[in-house]
């Protein structure tokens, strides 16, 4: 350190033989008399020892030489005055430097030591260096402490003692030592004197082990002073670490900051936030005795997107929890965030039913690719690609296209990118904001892994897609208390294409999260999910606006239980979409659905709109256990016709099968046909008769078929044509009329009266 070269200060006074007019004989202050025309100093040009220098006769007690200029003084530098200077005939005075200290507005700070130690010239001719030193910490050989008050010192030197000596003085010096005090003033080891060059070529790996050794074992820090270092060598940093200079590594090497573990540090150490998040992450995955890399609330702008496994580069599997945490990531705009679009050629069979094969151009398809084509069902990725065999994994079967085909293949662009890793278990992002805006994704998952949490996150305004799983990486997913806010909501519904997320692995939990304005909010392909206390609306400002699928439920045999949320504008849509051949055989059907305390509101919708939607992909499904209770139906500005329908595009459900339904305890406001299963039907049969025609259908869920009647009351008398009263038990036939939807109480005689029937349209287990 030193400020003459690091920062142009200059401490240097005048040579004398520029003039003695520059030298005071007082305090060298402005007005004070100079040696300029004295009749007791000349300058001499020739000395033996000094060349150019002053000759003075000493006509006071206490001979003054000041210089005029301004020496500056500043916190935490420490100047060293030093003068040479030798007798030449007459009384042999004592020399020592002197100044004067100045402080703001020109004055003088008082009560400070303004004069270095006294050495006695003992011979003529013989020289002597006297030296003393300036600064403003009192510190261990420090002979002038002035304090912070202190700006700058006029420098020079007294003579004491007789009258009458005349000596010689060479130019006098002032040069910054505070290099000498730095250790104990900063308490760091510098890696320079551990042999770093710093230069960007050398080798300088071997240099910062051994600084940081030093600097461990005596409880210093470490500092990487100006310069850029490369490290061809994994190194490991135990002490505290500063960084002045830079760092370079190649992609292979990492660096282990164990002390100060941050983001902050990993930029400071690179120069660049998106290398240093890059290996502060590798470092995170290779052990450094940290569980989480803290951003410390740090903006990192991205350019282009982050291949995780890539900035790792040693491992492509890893199963312990790690964790990134508190800061955001702002996308900038540019061309490495246009997705990569393929269309190739290739054949699907049901036999082997995620595999496409002989797969024209596949060099240039990309795991992670959303694929899309005839008999395509939403979100089907690729998984992985085998160029050699002509071969791509499919996330999940394709419904409808078997045969050879044309596919395009599109590999959006993320933020985060994960898919390089071939598993990755517990990793998990804690108060992370990604901002999309509108022209990146957010996150892609591994192919393949466990229980990947995302928790008080924010992904803002993605392109296209929010969190994307291609393959099974999704596994035990739970996404808690996260804002997610597309970039399409001025959009009509119908013209959206972004999807928040998507999921192929079960035991998914999403909870807690509010969602606006994406096509969809998410499309689950696994089982075994919990969906529980979200807001998620969709809805736009058109007039008897179309409605899109907030959530699309496409597992078989679901496990699923939605419970608490808000879902605001959209509908839940079941289907088997993820099935090669979708028809029923003897796999599972639709089933295990439980929908209970949520509110489902709607505004400005279609009559025709409806919350819950199963659309069979093949013929012969049917609902084997549904759970609808405790749920609020809402619309405003309008009504509409009825919260349940089964998309018959490809089949309709099968009724004669349905299973184990409950749907009960919903409340229903600007609906006009509420549901029940089982449903209590009053008939009042004003007309004697021996048949009843009893009339559910209306109200029977799903279109279904009066199956099954639990409970026949009568309410009052049952009587005969006359008032006679009637004491027979009627029985029952299910499935009546046309549609199957009526059931008929028969009495041995003619019968009239008010009668309570239970009819449910599935059979209960």
């Amino acid at each position: 350190m030193n400020k003459a070269i690091t920062d142009g200060l200059v401490l240097m006074p005048a040579a004398f033989e520029s003039g003695l007019g520059m030298w005071s004989s007082g305090d060298g202050t402005p007005g004070s008399a100079t040696y300029e025309g004295a009749a007791n100093a000349a300058l001499v040009t020739a000395d033996q020892d000094f060349g150019s220098c002053l000759e003075m006769i000493k006509t006071e007690a206490t001979q003054k030489l000041r210089y005029m200029g301004e020496t500056p003084i500043l916190p935490g530098c420490y100047l060293r005055v030093t003068a040479r200077v030798k007798a030449i005939s007459g009384n042999l005075p004592s020399v020592r430097i002197a100044a004067w200290a100045g402080a703001a507005g020109n004055t003088h700070l008082a009560g400070v030591v303004e004069t270095g130690p006294l050495v006695a010239l003992t011979a003529y001719g013989k020289v002597e260096t006297v030296q003393a030193i300036i600064g403003t910490g009192a510190r261990q050989g420090v002979d002038m402490a002035w304090g912070t008050a202190a700006i700058y010192a006029h420098v020079g030197l007294d003579l004491n003692g007789a009258l009458g000596g005349v000596v010689r003085i060479d130019d006098i010096e002032v040069e910054d030592i505070t290099s000498a005090f730095l250790r104990d003033l900063i308490d760091w080891v510098d890696v320079r004197d551990y042999g770093a060059k710093g230069d960007g070529v050398t080798d300088d790996a071997a240099a910062f082990d051994a600084a940081d050794a030093a600097a461990a074992a005596t409880g210093r820090s470490l500092l990487v002073s100006s310069g850029t270092y490369f490290l061809n060598a994994d190194v490991t940093l135990e002490a505290p670490v500063r960084f002045e200079g830079t760092l370079t590594m190649p992609v292979n090497r990492r660096l282990a900051i164990t002390r100060n573990y941050t983001l902050d540090a990993y930029i400071d150490a690179f120069g660049d936030e998106e290398e240093g998040f890059r290996k502060a992450f590798q470092a995170l995955i290779n052990f450094t005795d940290h569980d989480s890399l803290d951003m410390g609330g740090r903006r990192v702008n991205v350019t282009a997107p982050i291949d995780m496994q890539a900035a790792v580069n040693n491992k492509t599997t890893f199963y312990t929890r790690r964790v990134i945490r508190n800061g955001q990531f702002e996308v900038e705009s540019g061309p490495a965030w246009d997705p990569t679009v393929v269309t190739s050629i290739a054949t699907y069979s049901a036999s082997s039913d995620t595999t496409l094969t002989a797969v024209a151009n596949i060099a240039n398809i990309l795991p992670g690719s959303l694929v899309e084509g005839n008999g395509v069902g939403r979100e089907v990725y690729v998984t992985s690609v085998n160029v050699g065999a002509g071969t791509l994994r499919l996330s999940k079967p394709l419904h409808d296209a078997l045969g050879t085909q044309t596919f395009t293949f599109t590999r959006f662009k993320y933020v985060l990118d994960f898919s390089g890793f071939a598993a990755l278990d517990k990793m998990s992002l804690a108060e992370v904001e990604i901002q999309c805006n509108a022209e990146a994704n957010g996150i892609l998952l591994p192919p393949a892994g466990k229980n990947f949490l995302i928790r008080d996150c924010a992904i803002n305004q993605p392109k296209n897609r929010g969190i994307t799983s291609h393959g099974d990486g999704c596994q035990g997913m739970e996404i808690d208390r996260c804002q997610f806010l597309s970039a399409e909501v001025s959009l009509p519904a119908p013209d959206r294409v972004s999807i928040l997320f998507n999921t192929n692995g079960n035991d998914v939990k999403v909870r807690e999260c509010r969602a606006v304005r994406f096509r969809h909010f998410g499309v689950l392909g696994g089982n075994n999910n919990l969906i529980i206390g979200n807001h998620f609306f969709q809805g736009d400002n058109q007039s008897n606006g179309v409605r899109q699928a907030g959530l699309v439920l496409a597992g078989s045999n679901l496990s699923t239980t939605l419970t608490g949320n808000y879902i605001d504008n959209c509908f839940l849509e079941i289907t088997n979409e993820y099935e090669a051949d979708p028809g029923f055989a003897n796999q599972y059907s639709f089933g295990g659905l439980t929908i209970t305390g949520n509110t489902f509101v709607a505004s400005d919708v279609a009559g025709w709109f409806s919350w819950i939607v199963f659309k069979p992909y093949g013929a012969g499904h049917f609902i084997e256990g549904l759970n609808l209770t405790g749920n609020a139906f809402k619309v405003f500005n309008g009504s509409i016709d009825r919260v349940d329908k089964v998309d018959t595009t490809y089949a309709a459900l099968d009724n004669a099968r349905m299973v184990n339904i409950l749907v009960q305890g919903n409340t229903f406001r600007s609906v006009n046909q509420p549901i029940a299963n089982p449903v209590t039907i009053e008939h009042v049969q004003a007309t004697a008769a021996t048949t009843w025609t009893i009339d559910p259908s209306a109200f029977l869920p799903f279109g279904g078929w009066a199956r099954n009647v639990d409970s026949v009351v009568a309410e009052g008398m049952i009587t005969g044509n006359l008032g006679e009263r009637r004491s027979d038990m009627p029985f029952v036939n299910v499935e009546q009329g046309a549609a199957k939807q009526q059931v008929t109480l028969n009495w041995a005689n003619i019968s009239k009266g008010r009668t309570h029937v239970r009819v449910r349209m599935d059979n209960p287990r």
